[in-house]
């Protein structure tokens, strides 16, 4: 038996689990998946810049190499989906970002998430990996269970790997400090001027990421409008230097890979 096949033997048993699991075994599994996932964003997700834009970077080929990432889909696919608000919110919101990654790696090396399927089947609608014993695609996990829970702030915390979306999270996302995570990817999203937000040199108008454009219902429904939910978390002189009627213009969208190999040596 070559080396190569005795260690997949040896890592399908380190990351088996018994079938018919009890609550109790896949309130377990899911824990797993936030602890590895954790361990997993700790060691291989770093601040770096990419085309003069400052982001958290992926080490994508390092986290293929790790034996935790098939522990971690495993412990994923064996999850049930926990019962209370912010851990449904902390549990998908990792899921998501789990799957993005899961994604990009079967496609890897890759430059963009959007060069994933085609034009009669986006990488939004494809089968991206099982999670609570179900095959999910992006698209549902956004848009059919995160988005209908009510959280405005999750547009902070779920990353598509594009170096234009938020900065992916260096910890895993938990319930019991859900709020206050939250509360800090928002604001430093929004204190980043070439993602988030920034004002215009003559104070005139507001410039923010079209991920304001394209779920502004989502804000409009926490704030009652776009800017009110803007200045609860933009820098302070950021909001002082624009009026509150301000108009709103759109940062264009970086889509390209948030790969790790691609940052300068920029601290």
């Amino acid at each position: 038996m070559n080396s190569r096949l005795l260690s997949v033997i040896l890592l399908l048993t380190l990351c088996a689990v018994p079938s018919g699991l009890h609550a109790s075994e896949a309130a377990e599994r899911e824990a797993d998946a936030g602890a590895l996932w954790d361990e997993i964003v700790r060691a291989y997700v770093r601040a770096g810049h990419i085309d003069g834009i400052r982001l958290n970077v992926v080490d994508y080929q390092s986290i293929a190499a790790d034996e935790r990432w098939p522990c971690l889909l495993k412990a994923l696919e064996e999850a049930v989906e926990p019962e209370g608000r912010e851990e449904k919110l902390a549990f998908w919101i990792n899921a998501y970002n789990i799957m993005a990654v899961h994604v990009i790696l079967q496609n890897y090396p890759v430059d963009s998430i959007r060069d994933i399927g085609n034009i009669f089947r986006r990488v939004w609608h494809r089968e991206a990996g099982v999670v609570a014993g179900e095959m999910r695609t992006l698209d549902e996990i956004e848009h059919r269970i995160i988005r209908p829970i009510g959280e405005a702030r999750i547009h902070a915390a779920v990353v598509c790997a594009a170096v234009s979306c938020p900065p992916l999270r260096m910890e895993a996302y938990r319930a019991e400090r859900l709020d206050e995570q939250l509360d800090e990817q928002m604001r430093e999203w929004l204190a980043n001027e070439k993602t988030g937000v920034r004002a215009e040199r003559d104070g005139s108008r507001l410039v923010v990421s079209s991920i304001f454009r394209w779920f502004t219902e989502d804000f409009e429904q926490d704030s009652g409008s776009l800017r009110a939910f803007l200045d609860k978390y933009m820098p302070e002189d950021v909001r002082a230097s624009v009026p509150a009627d301000a108009r709103i213009r759109y940062l264009d969208y970086d889509w390209s890979l948030n790969d790790a190999k691609r940052s300068d040596a920029r601290p």
